[in-house]
This record gives structure tokens, sequence and C-alpha cells, in this order.
């Protein structure tokens, strides 16, 4: 009898051991899981970068730009092409609204094909610089508000020859330079560049940048026509969107050259 009381107790003194152990065991987990306090004084935090200085425009009212693409007006070559340009185009110098008469009848139909083709709505006044919105033919033999060749024509899908020439027809011939445009600005991935590129081919363009090592149309060499070409296109959006500026009486509205006839 006293045998077993002795094994007895012996387990229940094993069993309170091995609990024990179990217990340090746990209390010893939790505090190495426990955040250690630390004295923000002695540590030297990693500081923020600094970002990168972005300019701020101050005048708005000196801000020009051709498809979103702002015009690096703070280049003083560029600035001074810019106000000459505009001085050209100004009432003073041209004399007549007629660009602007004709922009209010042709332009709601040339805006919404431009929407369609997800080509900016600057690319409108090509047909202004191109052709006074007239639609003659150049010496060279382009022709229409878009001014095309009769090859590019053709390859764009206009019917040029045999008593027939679409660059003629206003709707069908704005789509065809819709789908030119777009070929472009996939080609340079810049609205400037492609409408400089409209100008004076693809090929002429590509070459120019290849040789001088260099993408900004503002900052580029090239010949007369082009080099003055995406700056004419500024001045017409600046005196049909703001004539009163530039000495203009403004042009009238579709609505109002309906209610003249």
């Amino acid at each position: 009898m006293t045998k077993k009381h002795l094994i007895t107790c012996s387990v229940i003194i094993v069993l309170v051991i091995i609990s024990t152990l179990n217990i340090c065991s746990v209390m010893g987990s939790k505090t190495d899981t426990e955040p250690v306090a630390i004295n923000a004084d002695s540590v030297s935090l990693p500081q923020p970068k600094p970002e990168k200085f972005i300019p701020k425009i101050i005048d708005t009212a000196n801000v020009y730009s051709f498809a979103d693409e702002a015009l690096p007006v703070n280049d003083a070559l560029v600035k001074r092409r810019l106000m000459h340009t505009l001085q050209k185009h100004n009432f003073k110098n041209v004399g007549t609204n007629i660009l602007q008469t004709k922009a209010g009848q042709l332009f709601p139909i040339i805006e919404p094909i431009l929407r369609a083709y997800g080509i900016p709505d600057d690319f409108k006044y090509i047909p202004l610089v191109e052709s006074g919105l007239s639609g003659g033919t150049s010496p060279k033999g382009a022709r229409g508000l878009w001014q095309f060749m009769p090859g590019t024509a053709r390859n764009y899908g206009l019917k040029v020859g045999a008593g027939e020439d679409e660059r003629l027809n206003v709707h069908k011939s704005t789509v065809a330079a819709c789908r030119y445009i777009k070929g472009l600005y996939a080609e340079f991935n810049s609205w400037t560049l492609a409408a400089a590129a409209y100008n004076n081919g693809s090929i002429k363009m590509k070459r120019a940048i290849n040789n001088q090592e260099e993408d900004n149309y503002f900052l580029m060499h090239l010949n007369d026509e082009t080099a003055s070409y995406v700056y004419n296109l500024v001045a017409m959006k600046e005196i049909i969107t703001k004539p009163e500026k530039f000495g203009y009486r403004g042009f009238l509205r579709p609505s109002e050259l309906f209610a003249l006839n």
C-alpha cells in the first residue's frame, strides 16, 4: 500500500514539473514578441527625398499650346517667333474676316470627324494654314481644304481622276486627313511633330530627327515653311478663339449665318 502511494506521488510531481516547464515556455514566447521601447532621439530616421522641382506657370495669359503640348515660351527664340507670327496674322496685316467666316461654316463639319478619330481639336486649324479654307490648287498639285497631293489622297481612300476629285469633298477629305494624321502620331508619338510632318512629310521629318538627334520640334532646325508651320497653327487658333485681342470683330456662328440668308 505504501509502495502504491509513493508511485502516485511520483506521478503527480512529474506532472507538476511538466506543467511548470510549459508555463515558462509560453511566458518566454510572449516576452520575445513584445515590442521593444525605442528612444526616438537616439535613432536617425531617413529623411524624405526632395521632390523634383516643377516650375509653376504664373501668367496663364501667356500660355500657348498646340494639341495640349505647351510651347516653351521661356525660350527667347521660341517667344520671338511666336510673337512675330501672331503679329503677321493680326487684323491690321490681314485686313479681312474671311477666315473667321469660313471657320464658322466649316468647323461644325470638321470638329465631330476629328473627335470620332481621336484627333485633337486643334488640327481643325490646318485647313486655315494650308489653304485658307479656300480649297484651291497649289503650284505643286495639292488640292482641297487639306491640300492633299494626288498620290497621298489615293493612299487614304480618296478618288482622284477620271473627272472626279474627292479632295474637294469636305467630309471625305477630312476623314482621309484624320487617317493620315493618326498614322503620323503613331510614328512620332507627338501631335506637334505629327503636324510638322503633315507639312514636310514623314520621311523628311524622320531624317531631320535622326540627323539632329532632337525630337523637340521647337528646338529643331527645319526648312522655313516647316519651321513656322506649328507657329502658324497656334496663331490661327489664337485669332479664331480670341479675335478681339488681335483686332478682329469675331466670326459669325453657323446659326447667325443661317439667320442672314
